[in-house]
């Protein structure tokens, strides 16, 4: 199965994949896993106030592929006291974070947060993923993209071969 990439650097990060709100849109995982789409999201959280749901998010992304047990100890502090403990600068709201021991930072794993990384999932995906979909910063990113599409033939090779890359 051969892969077509789009590496010859002219093409700009917006053209790279032409229609990513429809991936957006399609799932949360979707989003999260583009970091234009993780832009756009955050800048949206920002406003509702509530970015350090998906800053939350993504610290324990990080923290689970650390393999150092030095690096993971140091991770888990400051995922604790950023968005855990009482006095954090940028609490999240999950049920059970005063469970969350602070002895269990001595002796990090992997998936110490998974169960609180797993509630503010789902607080974005059925709270302010939806609106997001519907807010104006998605919307216009849509239109944008849209246009870009009636631009000159060669772009719309490059939707082609995108196109090709991710159905196969």
């Amino acid at each position: 199965m051969e892969h077509i990439h789009d590496s010859d650097g002219s093409s700009s990060s917006s053209h790279q994949n032409p229609k990513s709100t429809a991936k957006w849109a399609a799932s949360l995982e979707n989003l999260l896993e583009d970091p234009e789409g993780v832009k756009k999201f955050r800048e949206f959280l920002k406003k509702e106030f509530s970015e350090e749901n998906v800053l939350f998010w993504l610290a324990c992304e990080d923290f689970k592929k650390t393999q150092d047990k030095k690096q993971m100890q140091e991770k888990a502090k400051e995922i604790y006291s950023t968005f855990l403990s009482s006095k954090a600068s940028s609490q999240v709201n999950v049920e059970g974070q005063s469970r969350l021991n602070e002895k269990i930072l001595e002796e990090p794993h992997p998936l110490m947060f998974q169960k609180l990384q797993d509630q503010i999932f789902n607080l974005m995906k059925y709270d302010s993923y939806s609106r997001f979909l519907k807010s104006d910063l998605f919307l216009k990113h849509q239109r944008t993209e849209e246009e870009e599409e009636e631009e000159p033939p060669d772009s719309q090779t490059a939707a082609k071969r995108a196109s090709r890359t991710y159905n196969t």
